[in-house]
């Protein structure tokens, strides 16, 4: 039941509101400028949405709500305050999964309301209520596996079967008959259950055959899912701000998945269905793994180590610095001692810029994230399309951590995998410092045909360590 007369006028203009601040908080997230205001407006948007809904729908119990706000904002508050940069990816997905499986539950309930206080399921609300269960039962389930996948819990690989392709088949099929059933008043609240359980069971199964790398993209396409199923549930319970949010979601969602897939110049299908980095990886070189990779060969050449003290000469003597970031800065939380680094290069008057690929990392925006908490300059942060006419000027490309988004191999070998895929053009630069834990290939696994070029140098060890001995040496110049 909802309120009538100047109370529902004035929670209409309040919707209306909170759907404006929407929109001006996704706008100020397409800058790194802007990223933090967007999000603070967009969330004074919900708080408003919140409270005109608490006012505007008949509630049981504000004692339950009141508990449940307390309970998730502490668990939220908590999560935000402690996760390290490189979990970040994996909140990301749980709490798109969260969404995803709110949308879900309340598109149940709705159902269960109805078939209580009518005995039959409206078509209307019944396609909106079997869309909002199914998108978001399949946006849970896939999201639990992103996590999954990032956490380490399970391997990051392409998980493949037999007649994989059938079976995901069959089981999409199976479900369209159930919702069918449920629509026809057929089968009753097992036949449902049945149908949310195959959404789920299928957002797991659509998930696993995608490659860790592709978990960027994955988790923008499940975003985009939740905003659907959050879409979806607006329509069931005729809620104009739900259908207005969700349908901004679903939308940002879809064409950052869209970008991205450009980025990597290949289709969703080929994420989604191509099983990309199935393979078991490809054998690092000789000499790869304890010795770190040294002594390892491609084609006859063979990758050149470097000391602190000449990579730290070359960098301090440059006029100009290129920062390439990549998944391995993520993890050996390096980020405030590659900003350290610029600033002491800066401070000798030499030009430090950071090349950006929409891929890098594990989740869209990771690098950003990464580095912004380091506080680098927005100004800095440049994306492939920018900061690639640079590289051939540039005296110096610092690669940490980056591999399969600055591999040659994309542009000259038509049998890679990555073949097409646009690349930082690193290797164009005069000279390639490159800092690796070891020979260890990308998500692609293949051999980076950049180690072995003859500009490049190779210092190993962990990033963070190798970043803070060059900070010292560089002083010491």
């Amino acid at each position: 039941m909802t309120t009538a007369g100047p109370l529902a006028t004035a929670i209409h203009a309040a919707y209306l509101l909170a759907a404006v601040l929407f929109i001006l908080g996704i706008r100020g997230l397409s800058s790194p400028k802007t990223a933090r205001s967007g999000n603070l407006i967009a969330a004074v948007g919900m708080l408003i949405a919140v409270i005109a809904t608490l006012v505007d729908r008949q509630i049981l119990s504000y004692t339950w709500i009141l508990a449940g706000v307390v309970l998730g904002g502490a668990i939220g508050t908590i999560a935000a305050r402690t996760v390290t940069m490189t979990a970040m990816p994996q909140m990301v997905a749980l709490f798109n999964g969260s969404g995803g499986g709110a949308a879900a539950l309340v598109s149940s309930l709705e159902y269960r309301h109805l078939i209580a206080e009518m005995g039959t399921l409206p078509i209307d609300s019944g396609v909106s209520i079997l869309l909002g269960a199914l998108i978001g039962a399949i946006s849970f389930s896939g999201s639990v596996v992103a996590f999954g996948k990032l956490q380490g819990i399970f391997t990051e690989r392409a998980i493949t079967y037999p007649l994989q392709k059938v079976v995901n088949g069959l089981l999409t099929a199976t479900i369209l008959v159930l919702g069918g059933m449920t629509l026809a008043g057929s089968g009753g609240m097992p036949v449902f259950i049945a149908f949310v359980g195959g959404a789920l069971l299928l957002g797991v199964l659509a998930v696993i055959p995608i490659g860790g790398g592709d978990m960027p993209v994955v988790i923008s396409l499940l975003n985009s899912f939740t905003g659907l199923a959050t879409a979806a549930t607006g329509f069931a319970l005729h809620n104009v701000v739900l259908i207005i949010s969700g349908t901004l979601v679903g939308a940002s969602g879809t064409l950052l998945t869209i970008l991205m897939c450009k980025a990597m110049n290949r289709p969703i299908t080929n994420v989604l269905f191509g099983a990309f980095g199935a393979g078991a990886p490809a054998a690092a070189g000789a000499g790869a793994g304890g010795s770190g990779g040294r002594g390892a060969t491609l084609a006859g050449q063979s990758v050149r180590d470097v000391s602190v003290e000449d990579a730290a000469t070359i960098l301090a003597y440059a006029q100009s610095v290129i920062v390439v970031p990549g998944y391995g800065l993520a993890v050996a939380q390096a980020q405030h001692a590659v900003r350290e680094l610029a600033d002491i290069l800066k401070a000798r008057g030499v030009h430090v810029e950071y090349a950006i690929h929409p891929v890098a990392g594990r989740m869209p925006g990771h690098m950003n994230v990464l580095l912004a908490e380091a506080n680098v300059p927005y100004e800095e942060l440049k994306d492939l399309d920018e900061v690639n006419s640079d590289f051939e000027r540039a005296d110096v490309a610092l690669v940490v951590g980056a591999n399969d988004v600055v591999n040659p191999a994309a542009r000259t070998d038509t049998q890679s995998p990555i073949y097409g895929m646009p690349i930082l053009d690193a290797d164009k630069s005069k000279h390639i410092l490159i800092l690796k834990r070891s020979m260890k290939p990308g998500f692609a696994g293949i051999e980076n045909e950049l180690f072995y070029d003859p500009k490049a140098m190779m210092l190993f060890g962990d990033a963070k360590d190798s970043i803070t001995k060059l900070v010292a040496a560089v002083k010491n110049l």
